[in-house]
């Protein structure tokens, strides 16, 4: 092995690591990771139980009351999505490399795996969402700071309220397209929370009980942009990096690294989400 500070279970940690901190829909403030566990390979699943309601009945003396036999239901969460990075250093190459390319790579592989969970996480969201009663529906947003407030923040706030979501530890994902009119809003920009946001995953601040999150992935139709929000209890989310490993190349002066990413998500609560398909003139 000619990779001999090599570290598979270090470096898959790293891997994963950076991942998490690069992750927006599939971080901590978008999804929960309430089910995760041990996740060993693809097609993993966990099952999610859930009761209905017992139902509110008016009360009158001296007579019987009425009991409710409560009923599950079984949603199931699949770790069915898989994917990997695979890379090669030639011999020369490395003799000539600076020290530290392992990190330089681990760094590229963990925003390639992002973008690609990121986009899965907002498209499971979209279609929760789409077309519910929790849609806003087409909004078209002008070069006033004002429209960007009242047809998309305060518009999917009254959607999430109507469906009684809590007000703690709500979020919304926004373009970069959006975020250039939010930063002319004054009750953004000099909100003193902004101040503490966490840039790393994204985080911009908070406006409207939102906890506000940029990212590249926000999903796109033509030129209309999907601008998801909710609270973090509507989809559940699990992963874990489940190999990394160097092997010497067989017919070429070489060493190959690679790895895989295992991961999944549901769907839970789709009533904890909103939606607004938002045109930027």
């Amino acid at each position: 092995m000619a990779i001999t500070l090599f570290q598979p279970e270090v470096w898959s940690a790293a891997i994963l690591e950076n991942l998490r901190s690069k992750l927006v829909y599939a971080g901590p403030g978008v999804t929960n990771r309430d089910y995760e566990g041990a996740i060993s390979q693809a097609g993993d699943t966990v099952h999610i139980v859930s009761f209905t309601d017992p139902a509110v009945r008016t009360y009158t003396k001296n007579t019987d009351i009425t009991y409710d036999l409560l009923t599950d239901a079984e949603r199931t969460l699949a770790i069915d999505q898989s994917k990997y990075f695979a890379f090669t250093v030639d011999d020369l190459d490395r003799r000539q490399s600076l020290p530290g390319f392992v990190d330089k790579a681990a760094e590229g592989a963990a925003y390639n795996l992002m973008a690609a969970t990121d986009s899965f996480v907002s498209a499971a969201l979209l279609t929760a969402v789409n077309g519910t009663g929790n849609d806003v529906g087409p909004v078209s947003v002008t070069v006033s700071a004002a429209d960007a407030y009242s047809k998309v923040i305060v518009a999917s706030r009254t959607k999430l309220n109507r469906a009684n979501v809590p007000a703690d530890g709500r979020f919304m994902v926004i373009p970069p397209e959006l975020t250039g009119y939010l930063l002319q809003d004054a009750r953004f920009i000099q909100n003193p929370q902004a101040g503490a946001a966490d840039l790393a995953n994204g985080e911009l601040g908070r406006i409207g009980g939102f906890t506000i999150y940029e990212s590249n992935t926000v999903p796109v139709s033509g030129s209309a942009y999907h601008v998801i929000s909710g609270h973090r209890m509507a989809m559940t989310f699990a992963d874990q990096i489940n190999s990394t490993e160097a092997l010497r190349l067989e017919k070429q002066f070489g060493d190959a690294v690679r790895g895989l990413h295992l991961y999944g998500g549901k769907v839970v609560y789709p009533a904890a989400l909103a939606l607004a398909t938002v045109t930027l003139a």
